[in-house]
């Protein structure tokens, strides 16, 4: 049979395996509500002359979505072994690694409908915020389309670095833990205790991927405070890139040389 056929076909189960499985769609439609809810929240307490712009308000709701990607991207990678189902997958592709293949495009495909699916409500839901405080979303202006589009990309490479966590660690508690204390905790704490040391450190977590959906004015501020390195948007999307792939290449190594269990 054709390899491209065969991966086809593999893909073809991968996404009926995951439209089926209830605990998905339920975590994308949490993505979506912790991402408007928390932008009309904090919409709510935006005042004139703060500074806020449109695009910080669509996007203000990232963090605890990102949490809800991790554990789309966990839920996806850790399923079959959670339920023994690997058992039945890898005896019917003995090669193992087109199933981990399949997995990365679908789950790329569901996070990114679902970080779009969140961005737009997340615009729909701050419009009236907005329209108080006089910051319409011009969608012609550079650093508004980079916020956007960069809230969409980083939330879609978040939910391949849950992938890469939840296959290889084959355990969705264990799995989503370590995501959340390495993107979101880690990189909190060093937030909280600047020096150079902590500073360089954190500019190469994957958390420092939120600078795509920040604005110039804040990006500046927080650069100035930094002893560490100051990463160009362009090297930060490598970043996170980078992050996801080698957790993703840790899993597959993982599968092709070690046991189903």
């Amino acid at each position: 049979m054709n390899s491209s056929v065969a991966f086809l076909r593999v893909l073809a189960s991968e996404a009926d395996k995951a439209t089926s499985v209830r605990t998905l769609w339920w975590t994308v439609l949490g993505c979506v509500a912790a991402a408007a809810g928390t932008a009309f929240g904090l919409g709510l307490f935006a005042r004139p002359g703060s500074g806020v712009s449109a695009a910080s308000l669509a996007v203000a709701g990232y963090v605890p979505a990102q949490v809800g990607f991790l554990a789309l991207g966990v839920t996806a990678g850790s399923q079959e072994f959670r339920t023994r189902l690997a058992y039945v997958t890898f005896a019917a592709v003995p090669r193992r690694l087109p199933v981990l293949a399949a997995q990365v495009v679908v789950t790329a495909v569901v996070a990114l409908v679902a970080a779009v699916a969140a961005l737009v409500a997340s615009v729909a839901v701050t419009s009236g915020p907005r329209e108080a405080l006089g910051v319409p979303l011009d969608l012609a202006e550079g650093e508004t389309v980079r916020m956007l589009a960069g809230f969409v990309l980083y939330q879609t490479a978040i939910a391949l670095v849950g992938l890469g966590l939840g296959a290889l660690l084959r355990r969705p508690a264990g799995a989503l833990v370590t995501a959340v204390v390495g993107v979101v905790v880690l990189d909190q704490f060093l937030a909280m205790n600047p020096g150079r040391f902590t500073d360089t450190l954190r500019a190469f977590l994957p958390g420092t991927g939120v600078r795509l959906l920040t604005g110039d004015g804040r990006l500046a501020a927080l650069d100035a405070a930094s002893s560490g390195p100051h990463l160009e948007t362009w090297a930060v999307g490598l970043l996170v890139a980078g992050w996801a792939t080698a957790l993703l290449l840790a899993a597959a190594t993982r599968l092709r040389r070690g046991d189903i269990e």
